[in-house]
């Protein structure tokens, strides 16, 4: 084992360097960023929960269905080694007898992302000056301080860390439905259970809440199970996640938009896929060209901008910018159109127990919906964006401390350019970085690797300054 997953804990009070909070993609990358840039023993202490690393909510599934939602060859941990997940890949053997060209043109299966981080973990660790430690608990409480910050374990552990990274990774929302906890085990599932939604499969009905990317693979999952009942679909849109596309980005200067306001960038956008229509290229070459400038589309919007967008543009944009692969949508196209998937537009009002069976109350734009009898139902709601609604104790008493404060619109913390975590007065904390999800109310754009890795980089290049001095 490539970390020391036993440190001892007792009432004493344990030391770090550099603490990362969170062991999915963003904390590893952090850990590994911090690993390869260290140039002294610094103490780097990550603390997650989980047995294993690097498997947070999108690369947990071992199941060889759920794929990557973009070509291995943009899916670098590492900005400036640009195919080091192609070359993982190749080294794995991953896809045997693949030309190289291909494996980065490939959706590949989420499984393999994972073992990638934790591969390129272990060989950080071995080459580096610093030393990395796991540790296997929850992070409860955190007092920020002028040169040391204060954490606190679930089990009682106390440690002190000159820096801490929050890599906290993501939640699901609830299910919009009043005593949807209260119902028996079973009869709800997450769609990040991923051997719990295959377990569903059988001859009865099922729904699923949402329509987005975790729709995408409870069906994906659903069908190569064997399943044969029907499947439910319901979200406010009902819009389903559109494919990628093969084709070069089309050709114009996306650094106007960013002058425009919201309804002049949508025309404007509109007038850029006729544009690349006319040149026989798909709308999905106008998304890759603009893809880059992501965060800086959403923070040169003013703020009542940015409150439109949310408010009638959002998921019409996460459509179209989160995409998924080709084949993915091909399968759930065929099972909407053979009718086993049926997709209804509609808001969840009530799921009540009825001689055995869930029976779903919703409406939609026409008025009241039938009911719906179901065996199951799907939670595939999403990733939670509401810092006051998160179900995490650590960031819930940093908020209430006034350690932290809700980011733009309540969307994730507040944080500056660089990262650093606001208090309730505004003021950034030198000690405290944030990255991936947590920064979605600043950037936007803070979910997705191209983000994570440069943010990951950022941050251990922010932190061995002061550890190291």
């Amino acid at each position: 084992m490539f970390y020391n997953a036993g440190m001892t804990t007792s009432e004493s009070t344990f030391p770090a360097d550099l603490a990362i909070i969170g062991g999915g993609a963003a904390g590893v990358l952090v850990a590994l960023n911090a690993l390869r840039s260290a140039t002294s023993a610094v103490q780097i202490v990550l603390f997650e929960p989980a047995s294993t690393l690097a498997q947070g909510i999108a690369y947990a599934t071992p199941w060889p269905e759920h794929l990557l939602n973009v070509p291995a060859g943009k899916m670098s941990g590492l900005p400036e080694l640009p195919g080091d997940f192609v070359d993982y890949l190749l080294q794995a053997d991953a896809l045997p007898g693949v030309p190289r060209d291909v494996v980065a043109d490939t959706f590949v299966a989420r499984r393999h992302y994972a073992d990638y981080l934790q591969q390129r973990l272990a060989e950080a660790q071995a080459h580096s000056a610093a030393a990395l430690h796991v540790v296997h608990e929850p992070v409860m409480a955190l007092q920020p301080g002028a040169s040391l910050q204060q954490l606190r374990l679930a089990d009682g552990t106390q440690w002190q860390a000159r820096q801490v990274v929050l890599a906290c990774g993501n939640s699901m929302r609830p299910l919009p439905a009043p005593g949807a906890d209260a119902l028996p085990p079973g009869r709800v599932v997450d769609a990040w259970d991923y051997d719990g939604v295959r377990m569903l499969a059988g001859d009865g009905d099922l729904a699923i809440i949402g329509s987005g990317l975790s729709m995408a693979d409870s069906v994906v999952a659903l069908a190569t199970a064997g399943h044969r009942g029907r499947i439910h679909v319901l979200s406010r849109h009902a819009l389903l996640p559109l494919p990628h596309a093969h084709a070069g980005s089309a050709e114009f200067d996306p650094q106007p938009l960013l002058d425009m306001p919201l309804r002049a960038r949508m025309r404007a956008l509109r007038g850029h896929v006729r544009d690349a229509a006319a040149q026989c290229l798909p709308w999905q070459s106008v998304m890759d060209r603009i893809r880059p400038l992501g965060q800086a589309l959403w923070q040169s919007l003013d703020g009542a901008d940015q409150r439109r967008f949310l408010r009638h543009v959002v998921r019409y944009w996460d459509v179209h910018r989160h995409r998924i692969a080709e084949t993915v949508h091909a399968q759930v196209a065929a099972l909407e159109q053979s009718g086993q998937l049926q997709r209804h537009r509609a808001r969840l009002d009530a799921l009540l127990v009825l001689d055995g069976t869930l029976q779903l109350h919703a409406h939609g734009p026409q008025g009241g919906m039938q009911p719906v009898n179901v065996g199951a139902v799907i939670n595939a709601t999403g990733v939670e964006t509401r810092a006051l609604a998160m179900r995490n104790p650590l960031l819930q008493q940093l908020l209430a401390d006034g350690h932290a404060r809700p980011g733009p619109h309540g969307l994730g913390l507040d944080s500056d350019a660089a990262g650093r975590v606001r208090d309730a007065q505004g003021q950034p904390q030198p000690g405290l970085q944030l990255v991936g999800s947590l920064r979605i109310g600043t950037l936007w754009e803070s979910l997705a690797i191209p983000e994570l890795r440069v943010q990951a980089q950022q941050a251990a290049a922010g932190a061995l300054p002061t550890v190291q001095a």
